[in-house]
């Protein structure tokens, strides 16, 4: 596995991965305005302090643009707040897998630590974040779910791209479409040049987000995107559902 230097952009760049969200867009107001919108900060201030968990289902697309090929998996995640921290789970598919078909990828984020296992190879890649490091983790995280207004233009520099309604399932909501420049240098060098998210402010998660990649502060070209459907929102979660699980002794290499 390539590990980009330093280890803290690498570990929020693959929760990051784990976190962008989207649905189909419906409609989009063409407004563009610097900083986000108080009223739209309130609500996600709001939001953040009601957040307790969230589950759904997802869909990631990861597009290579020197080959202009597509990869796409899906797979289910959850995200669940402790004593001010987060916790995150995620199972990943193989691409084009059939329902009932065992994951390719699970991971794990707890307590500043970070597991990604690959049954394939029954291995577990372990990254440990601590202090500054988890914080810039769980940053990158909460763009997903329980982001607050507040700490998100504490973190990034946001234009505001205006309203639109998004599909989320059977109902329509409302979002805001704010395109994010990382104010942490490692993370614009190494992960995305900027990041776009729509989100619901009323309920603090994003529908919708897109990465731009880069590398050594050079745009690839390259994009993620993950869309999300079913999200379940403060509900109980069944943590043991995205439990790591071994074929006999794993191999554990840490990073």
């Amino acid at each position: 596995m390539h590990l980009p230097q330093p280890r803290t952009v690498y570990l929020a760049a693959t929760i990051a991965a784990a976190v962008l969200i989207a649905s189909p867009v419906i409609a989009r107001a063409q407004v563009k305005s610097s900083g986000l919108p108080p009223a739209i900060r309130e609500q996600m201030d709001a939001a953040s302090l009601r957040f307790t968990s969230a589950q759904a289902d997802l869909k990631q697309e990861l597009f290579t643009k020197v080959v202009h090929d597509t990869e796409t998996q899906t797979g289910q995640i959850y995200f669940l707040r402790k004593a001010g921290s987060t916790q995150m789970g995620m199972k990943l598919l193989p691409p084009d897998a059939a329902p009932g078909a065992q994951p390719a990828q699970v991971m794990e984020f707890k307590d500043g630590k970070l597991q990604m296992f690959n049954p394939g190879t029954n291995q577990i890649d372990e990254l440990s974040a601590t202090g500054k490091n988890q914080a810039v983790a769980e940053t990158v995280m909460a763009l997903g779910f329980g982001a607050s207004g507040t700490d998100l233009a504490k973190a990034w520099a946001i234009t505001d791209q205006g309203s639109e309604q998004m599909s989320d399932g059977s109902k329509t909501v409302p979002v805001e479409k704010l395109d994010l420049v990382s104010k942490d240098p490692g993370i614009r060098d190494n992960y995305a040049t900027h990041i776009t998210i729509w989100v619901d402010p009323a309920r603090g998660v994003s529908l919708k987000q897109v990465s731009y990649n880069a590398s050594s502060g050079t745009p690839t070209g390259d994009t993620r995107t993950v869309y999300y459907s079913n999200i379940r929102l403060n509900q109980p979660v069944d943590t043991a559902a995205f439990a790591i699980k071994c074929k006999g002794k794993c191999t554990v290499v840490t990073h």
